[in-house]
């Protein structure tokens, strides 16, 4: 027995040199690549070149639409009824209705204050505005910072109440939904719901509230995102452009077409009516906001965007949030489509473009497709098409048209119209993260309810980079993502084929695409928080 070789248990046909063994793997791949993988990567390759001018198409028709609204159609002070809001020395106050202000808050330990202050700040009579600070916090020194800066400027007259809950349940929409059963609040008439970052002008409810006191259809007035800190990292700015898209076009062409898009959760204006006759706040989904907007457009209520009203924010600079916050802005409308689809197909009050509107071109493209053609195209099929030459994908559905979609993105933020390219690299990284959260959404599957709160950093990590030496965590959970960098061997070893035996140059694409997955992979993006 001790005789007995190691290769006399290895089959007969596996035995012999190495270039033995790769002639015949070569052998198995040419067995299984006629019948097989090449009919297919074929279906593949036009399920995606499909998508893709489902996407050119929406975004050419956004594009349009656009022009022509700049062009043609008049401010929404003009196309709807507005005056400015003036103090009248004879009526006093009573001339403003009452509003609630919500800020919803979960262990905002470095921008607490920034959004009460700014709340406490908006240039409204004292007596007719309720300031509600919904704090969920789990850290009690937290809850002790916050409630001291609530009583604070309730010593200065301000009309503001600190709430707390026994649990978090339904989250965010959860805290809403109790803030709104209050007895106090029976008497307002708006609520404007500012996140914990979020700093609005003190003019903010001045130039919004008219439209709600004299347009009776109107349930929702939404404001346009600023960044403070958009210049913080690369990766800052790449979300800086994604953002000024979605507030440049998508919500001004939904605004000025169809009086329907989805609210951003924050910096806006409800009319309490509305809210309560659209069924009030659900946490069925993470995306309560949109939720509540599509149902309030069922019943039939209109919403206003001002792209000239601009609430300053706060976007995630370290790539855990910026994931987790993807997941949650992807995930929640797929699931909401499963769940809303039908009702908005049988709804009477909507007529048949905007169901069209509504399904397809704000849900169905912009919310799924926009994500999987990203992912498979350019990062699965275009790649494996590479090693099987019997596919041969045409150059404009390689090429212009992506070339065109990307650059109708860039209209949004012509001041970072340099970084276009990498911001394509960039969102082919993230569409890996937003196809699965797409899916889970889509079946429901686990983490479809998963809600973690964006973390906000504030200034004070800048403040104690400059006062102390940086000590980092390292973990490497945190800072290791296998996933990138698989598809980051992935995409090399496809380029190094095309480079050898290619014909369409496609390696360059694929090298730069490894590139920006490896520095996704090994963590080197965005801000490194000091411990």
């Amino acid at each position: 027995m001790a005789d007995v070789s190691a290769q006399s248990f290895i089959p007969e046909t596996f035995q012999g040199t190495t270039v033995d063994l790769a002639s015949q793997f070569g052998f198995l791949w040419e067995l299984i690549k006629t019948p097989l993988i090449v009919p297919l990567l074929k279906l593949a390759v036009v399920i995606c070149l499909t998508m893709e001018l489902m996407l050119f198409a929406e975004r050419l028709y956004m594009g349009i639409v656009i022009i022509l609204v700049k062009i043609f159609l008049k401010k929404p002070e003009k196309r709807y009824n507005w005056e400015p809001m003036s103090d009248d020395l004879e009526a006093g106050s009573s001339a403003f209705p009452l509003v609630l202000i919500q800020i919803p808050m979960f262990n905002e330990r470095e921008v607490y204050k920034i959004s009460i202050g700014a709340a406490c700040n908006l240039s409204w009579p004292a007596d007719r505005l309720v300031i509600q600070v919904l704090d969920d916090s789990t850290d009690p020194i937290i809850k002790e910072m916050v409630e001291k800066e609530c009583k604070r400027w309730a010593a200065k007259g301000l009309n503001i109440t600190y709430q707390i809950r026994e649990t978090r349940g339904g989250y965010k929409a959860g805290a809403l939904k109790e803030g709104l059963k209050r007895d106090y609040v029976k008497e307002c008439e708006y609520v404007a719901i500012f996140d914990a970052d979020f700093r609005p002008e003190p003019d903010f409810l001045r130039r919004s509230i008219p439209f709600l006191m004299h347009n009776s259809k109107i349930a929702l007035v939404q404001a346009r995102w600023r960044f403070v800190n958009s210049d913080e990292c690369l990766m800052t700015r790449m979300q800086e452009m994604s953002l000024d898209y979605h507030f440049t076009v998508e919500q001004e062409v939904g605004s000025a077409t169809h009086a329907f898009f989805g609210f951003n959760g924050t910096g806006g204006i409800w009319r309490i009516a509305a809210i309560n006759e659209a069924g009030g706040w659900k946490d069925r989904t993470t995306v309560e906001d949109m939720d509540l907007a599509v149902r309030a457009s069922l019943k039939g209520w209109k919403f206003v965007y001002l792209g000239d009203l601009h609430v300053k924010s706060e976007l995630p600079s370290t790539f855990k949030a910026f994931r987790y916050q993807q997941h949650r802005w992807s995930c929640g409308p797929a699931n909401l489509f499963r769940k809303m689809v039908m009702e908005i197909v049988r709804n009477k009050a909507f007529n048949f473009w905007k169901k069209v509107y509504v399904i397809y071109s704000f849900f169905f493209v912009r919310k799924i497709i926009a994500h999987m053609v990203t992912f498979f195209f350019f990062c699965v099929v275009l790649p494996l098409t590479i090693m099987v030459p019997e596919i041969d994908v045409p150059k404009w559905g390689a090429i212009y048209i992506p070339c065109i979609i990307t650059t109708l993105n860039s209209v949004g933020t012509p001041r970072s119209i340099h970084l276009l390219f990498y911001w394509i690299l960039f969102e082919n990284v993230m569409s890996f993260h937003r196809t699965k959260a797409t899916f889970i959404g889509l079946f429901e599957a686990k983490r479809a309810n998963e809600w973690v709160v964006t973390e906000k950093l504030g200034d004070g990590h800048k403040n104690k980079n400059n006062k102390s030496a940086k000590k980092f965590n390292f973990n490497i959970g945190d800072r290791i993502h296998v996933t990138e960098l698989g598809f980051a061997v992935f995409l090399f070893f496809c380029g190094c084929y095309d480079y050898l035996y290619g014909k369409n140059n496609y390696f360059v694409y694929m090298f730069l695409q490894t590139i920006t997955f490896s520095i996704v992979g090994f963590g080197y993006i965005g801000t490194i928080v000091p411990s």
